[in-house]
């Protein structure tokens, strides 16, 4: 064989290669994606019920969802826990070891989820009043937060069992679930709240049905692989003190993303009505784009666990090159959109000129940013995949004291307007996201987060 046939060998194998983990990340990642719309489309569909009701309705309902977001994304380290955790004793050839996980994740959850609904039922009137609440919008509330208590049981049991099947390999079945769960929120939504007049009381009840309906489905589908491995039903202690340990170093992760989040949130209120305003919806578009890199990062912790798991450390880099280089290609021509349509864009949501205004300026700083959010949403999903929970937990509060004295200086240099906002999403988009940029980063071209085997 000559030199060029060899050099052509190859290129063709390593085409061929391409093209296999090509098919292989996006079986994971686009069902992944639609998935990942069913959470806000249950959202979309309670206000759109209740807002007919009326408008102490719908400003009740904005006080309720704003706890259970919060104790929802809080818990979302179920999923990102237990995936990894069963996707590295899938890798490992140990299928009974990873349906224990599973089962671990399960009453992890169900611990926390009824924790949290007596906690919830207790201070619910408490909660609302801290956040502002008071007559009609007072009651209206606490009847949505209190009848949600069950739902919030469900849904950090769908948690656990979603992150279970991505372990798994399995992104399509937590399509079917949520697709199915959405039809059935809406139907039981209508039903309760204008069918048997229970008002806003009823789009609670009836979206906890929806979500429980979910859990028994997972519960169902996870309880029937454990029979085929053998495994029981009784938790191991060991199995679910060491998902806490983890859950407790990704809770910590997320609280400092949320508290990145809040401190913006805060410094634009500073600057006035109309640049919270703008602000919300350069958050709101910021998240949009999020979707498609959430679903990359999901089929990074699946694999890349799996890959762990399995003592494969050339795949896990390849499939970590691929993924990477595929979040900048999708920052870059989301950014490129971003920019050219930021001069319209707020015309969609408000006919206010003053919200335009401001609007520019941040969505042109997003847009730049967006390259650096791409690599970021992606690296941050490998490491979660290795279960370096630790390193992502501690990198989160350096990123942080690296983004508080800018966003303290915006906060007090009184700057308003336009430019205000602008300097606030430098802060946000250029300070806080580079510094993510920079730890996973550097993390990653290392070795020490792909630690081979089973454990």
């Amino acid at each position: 064989m000559s030199r060029r046939e060899r050099i052509d060998e190859r290129r063709a194998g390593a085409a061929t290669a391409e093209r296999s983990t090509t098919r292989e990340i996006l079986r994971l990642a686009v069902p992944a994606f639609f998935a990942l719309i069913a959470e806000p489309l249950f959202l979309l569909a309670d206000s759109a019920i209740v807002g007919h009701l009326g408008v102490d309705q719908l400003a009740g309902l904005g006080l309720a969802t704003t706890v259970l977001q919060t104790a929802v994304g809080l818990m979302v380290f179920l999923a990102y826990g237990t995936g990894p955790a069963v996707a590295r004793f899938l890798g490992a050839g140990r299928m009974g070891h990873a349906m224990a996980a599973a089962r671990d994740g399960a009453w992890l959850a169900l611990l926390l989820g009824l924790a949290l609904a007596v906690l919830g039922w207790a201070f619910a009137p408490a909660m609302i009043g801290l956040l502002g609440g008071s007559g009609a919008v007072h009651a209206f509330a606490v009847d949505y937060l209190v009848w949600s208590m069950p739902g919030l049981v469900g849904m950090l049991l769908v948690f656990a069992g979603t992150g279970a099947l991505r372990g798994l390999q399995d992104t399509r079945t937590p399509l079917v679930v949520a697709t199915v769960g959405f039809t059935a929120n809406i139907l039981l939504n209508l039903l309760f709240v204008y069918g048997l007049g229970w008002g806003i009381a009823g789009s609670a009840v009836g979206t906890s049905v929806a979500q429980l309906g979910m859990a028994a489905v997972y519960l169902a589908i996870v309880l029937r692989r454990m029979r085929h491995e053998g495994v029981g039903v009784t938790p191991s202690r060991r199995g679910v003190l060491g998902a806490a340990h983890v859950g407790s170093w990704l809770m910590l992760r997320t609280l400092t993303l949320r508290g990145a989040i809040l401190a913006a949130v805060v410094v634009a209120a500073q600057q006035g009505a109309a640049n919270l305003a703008a602000h919300q919806l350069a958050m709101t578009l910021f998240n949009f784009l999020a979707f498609a890199l959430d679903a990359l990062a999901i089929a990074a912790q699946a694999l890349i666990g799996k890959e762990l798991g399995a003592s494969r450390a050339v795949r896990a880099r390849e499939l970590t090159g691929t993924m990477v280089r595929w979040s900048l290609a999708y920052g870059l021509a989301t950014g490129a959109l971003l920019a050219g349509v930021a001069p319209w864009v707020g015309w969609i949501f408000t006919p206010d000129r003053s919200v335009h205004e401001a609007l520019v300026p941040a969505l042109l700083v997003l847009a730049a940013s967006q390259p650096v959010c791409g690599y970021v949403f992606v690296l941050d999903g490998v490491l979660i995949g290795a279960g370096d929970a630790r390193y992502l937990a501690l990198a989160g509060v350096l990123n942080l004291v690296v983004y508080a004295p800018l966003i303290v200086w915006v906060g007090a240099s009184g700057i308003g307007g336009p430019t205000g906002l602008m300097w606030l999403w430098a802060a946000f988009a250029g300070g806080y996201m580079l510094a993510r940029a920079a730890t996973l980063g550097l993390r990653a071209r290392g070795d020490a987060w792909m630690v081979l085997g089973a454990h």
